[in-house]
C-alpha cells in the first residue's frame, strides 16, 4: 500500500486530518505518525483533560511542528459536539483531507480482578474472555451507537469540508470480529452481504432487530453471536456501510480497516500487536495514492485487502 514516493505526493499541498477517539491507543500514534508525516492533525477525546494531556505527551517526546497538531473535544454521540468541530474546521482550515474513524467501545462489561486472576492460566483468549465479561443492554446499545452511528454521523457531517478536497479519504478503523462469518444470524448475514440491494436502511433494520432481541436476552435462540455480541455487529455495519460510501461517492478512497489485534486499554492490554504496529497499518492506508480508485471500497486486514 503506497510507497515514500507516494506518500510524498499525497502530502505535495498541506493536508488536514481529524482522527476521533484519539487521547491514547491507536488512535494516538495515527496521530503522531501523520503530524509527524507534515499532515495538520486535529486529535480529539470526549474528555477535554485527557485530550490535552495526550496533547502534551505527543508535543514533550515526538518531533514534529507544534502547529501540526491541535485539540478538539468531541463526542461522536452528541450531535451538537460534531457540529462543533465542523465549525472550528470550515473556520480555521476551508477542508478536511482525511477523517479516521477510530472512536470506538467493546459493549463489555469485565470482571477486571477476573481477568486479572485468570492471567497465565493455559485457556487463554476468547474463552477466557466469556468468563470474565458480561454484555449488558445498555453496553451493546452505546456500542452500536459509538462505533457505528457515530462513524456515520462524523461522515455525513464532514462529507461538505472533504468534498474541497482534491484527495480526499475516509479510513473506518474496524475488526476482523465484524466479517460476516462472525455474524451467524443468516438473516441478517444476507442483508449485509447483498452489495446490491444494501442501503442504509437495511443497515438500520438488521440493528434494530439485534437490539431488540438483545433486550430481550434471546441472543443465542436469535443465531446472534455469543461473544462480543454488539461490538461484531458494529463492526459488521460499518463494513457495510464503507461499500454504500465507497459507490455513493466515488471520488473518495473510503475504506475499513482491521489494524490486528494490538495491546490498548480496549482489550486491556492482550493484544499482540504494538500500537505502533496497528497505527501505521492505519496511515498506510490513510496514504493511498488518490490515482488507484480500485483500492476504495475495501476492508483491509493490516496491510492486505480481505474478505468481508
Amino acid at each position: 500500500m503506497g510507497n515514500r514516493e507516494e506518500d510524498s505526493n499525497f502530502l505535495a499541498t498541506q493536508r488536514y486530518a481529524i482522527v476521533t477517539g484519539s487521547n491514547k491507543g491507536i488512535g494516538l500514534e495515527v496521530c503522531k505518525q501523520l503530524a509527524s508525516k507534515g499532515v495538520i492533525v486535529v486529535l480529539t477525546a470526549r474528555d477535554v483533560n485527557k485530550g490535552l494531556e495526550a496533547m502534551k505527551t505527543l508535543k514533550d517526546y515526538y518531533i514534529f511542528r507544534p502547529e501540526n497538531l491541535v485539540f478538539h473535544q468531541l463526542d461522536v454521540l452528541d450531535p451538537s459536539s460534531i457540529s462543533c468541530l465542523v465549525d472550528f474546521v470550515t473556520t480555521k482550515y476551508g477542508k478536511l483531507d482525511i477523517l479516521v474513524n477510530n472512536a470506538g467501545i467493546l459493549g463489555l462489561s469485565v470482571d477486571t480482578d477476573a481477568l486479572e486472576a485468570s492471567k497465565g492460566s493455559e485457556n487463554s483468549g476468547y474463552i477466557k474472555w466469556g468468563k470474565v465479561s458480561t454484555q449488558p443492554y445498555d453496553l451493546g446499545e452505546e456500542c452500536i451507537q459509538t462505533n457505528y452511528y457515530g462513524a456515520k454521523r462524523m461522515t455525513e457531517a464532514f462529507m461538505p469540508l472533504l468534498s474541497l478536497s482534491d484527495s480526499p479519504r475516509i479510513v473506518n478503523v474496524s475488526s476482523s470480529s465484524g466479517k460476516l462469518e462472525y455474524v451467524i444470524n443468516e438473516w441478517a448475514r444476507n442483508i449485509l452481504n447483498d452489495t446490491k440491494a444494501l442501503n442504509e436502511e437495511r443497515i438500520d433494520e438488521v440493528l434494530e432487530v439485534f437490539l431488540k432481541d438483545m433486550k430481550e436476552d434471546s441472543l443465542e435462540t436469535k443465531s446472534w453471536p455469543s461473544f462480543l455480541s454488539a461490538y461484531t455487529l458494529s463492526k459488521a455495519a460499518m463494513n457495510a456501510y464503507t461499500r454504500l460510501l465507497a459507490k455513493k461517492h466515488p471520488n473518495v478512497i473510503v475504506n475499513s480497516i482491521c489494524p490486528g489485534y494490538v495491546k490498548t486499554s480496549l482489550n486491556f492490554f492482550k493484544g499482540h500487536l504494538s500500537v505502533e504496529e496497528g497505527a501505521h497499518s492505519v496511515v498506510k492506508l490513510v496514504l493511498l495514492p488518490m490515482d488507484d480508485q480500485r483500492l476504495s471500497g475495501h476492508f483491509f486486514f493490516r496491510d492486505e485487502i480481505s474478505s468481508f
